[in-house]
């Protein structure tokens, strides 16, 4: 019998050739993966849109803004007069600008004063009802603004506090109170109670354990929190809008809707207006990025 012996080389290259190139499932999860890329890109320009829009109708001249055909990418020249008008004196956007920021720090900062050692309280104690109470702290955030104006309108109007920056830092304190709680009690549930046992038996009280133990272990939770909590104030527009008709005590986003109306609308500087409306918000969340993802990844992971 004659046997037939394949040399090593021919043998070598048919196990490489076998072996070469990837599998079939891999190459169907590159094409899956460039499909999302894809589908994602094309998500991304669609949403970002109505904002490249209204950043190009912000530093375009009033001229270009009305041209037909409209001048999408070129034809025009930048701008600032719209920016300038935004911050002239006797400019109403300018002053609502003023009083957001008031509004929405002061607010934010009641909220949280409050939230975090009611939170620490809910999480540590045993409270009679917490479940119940807890629930019923919830169900606040359950109906819209709209629904409980009118009420809040006539409890200002026998309080005085109609009209007033007061007023709106006591409502939207009232609203995010809520929301921090609820928040603020699942970062301090996945703080292990025994730390401030431990601290306790070195002789600190039941207070200073929790301010110089658990709260540093916080920070990223609080900022978390006062984030969502200062995006809440700064966007509110229904209480802006039925509890405050001075203009000097408007906040911005009413200031801004008091811009469109009438035979003529000045669009550059309402998109301008929109701009800077939008800059403080996203400033204030680059400046705590860190924090921020932090604070919202506590307690994914469950020890």
């Amino acid at each position: 019998m004659a046997a037939h012996i394949q040399p090593a080389g021919v043998a070598d290259a048919g196990i490489a050739g076998e072996t070469a190139g990837p599998p079939p499932a891999r190459r169907q999860r590159k094409l899956g993966s460039g499909i999302e890329i894809v589908l994602l890109a094309l998500f991304a320009v669609v949403m970002l849109f109505p904002v490249l829009w209204m950043l190009e109708t912000a530093l375009k001249e009033t001229k270009d803004i009305y041209a037909t055909p409209a001048k999408v990418i070129t034809g025009w020249t930048p701008t600032l007069d719209h920016l300038k008008d935004v911050f002239s004196s006797d400019s109403p956007v300018f002053k609502g600008f003023k009083n957001s920021v008031i509004v929405a720090s002061a607010s934010t900062i009641v909220a949280t004063v409050l939230g975090v050692p009611a939170a620490w309280a809910y999480s540590r104690f045993k409270i009679p009802g917490k479940k119940d109470q807890l629930f019923f702290i919830l169900s606040t955030r359950f109906m819209p603004p709209v629904v409980v104006v009118i009420p809040i309108f006539l409890m200002f109007r026998d309080l005085n506090l109609l009209d007033t920056l007061q007023g709106l830092i006591l409502v939207y304190a009232a609203f995010n109170l809520p929301f921090t709680i609820w928040m603020m009690k699942g970062f301090i549930d996945d703080v292990p109670a025994e730390y401030e046992e431990a601290a306790m038996l070195d002789g600190f009280s039941r207070f200073e354990a929790f301010w110089r133990v658990t709260m540093p272990l916080l920070i990223p939770g609080i900022a978390a929190t006062a984030v969502f909590a200062l995006i809440f104030s700064w966007n509110e527009f229904v209480f802006s809008i039925f509890l405050i008709t001075d203009p000097d005590t408007r906040t911005a986003p009413s200031a801004i809707a008091g811009l469109i109306g009438g035979t003529t609308i000045d669009w550059g500087l309402v998109a301008a207006s929109a701009m800077v409306f939008a800059i403080p918000v996203l400033l204030f969340a680059f400046l705590v990025r860190k924090h921020l993802v932090a604070g919202v990844t506590l307690g994914a992971v469950r020890r």
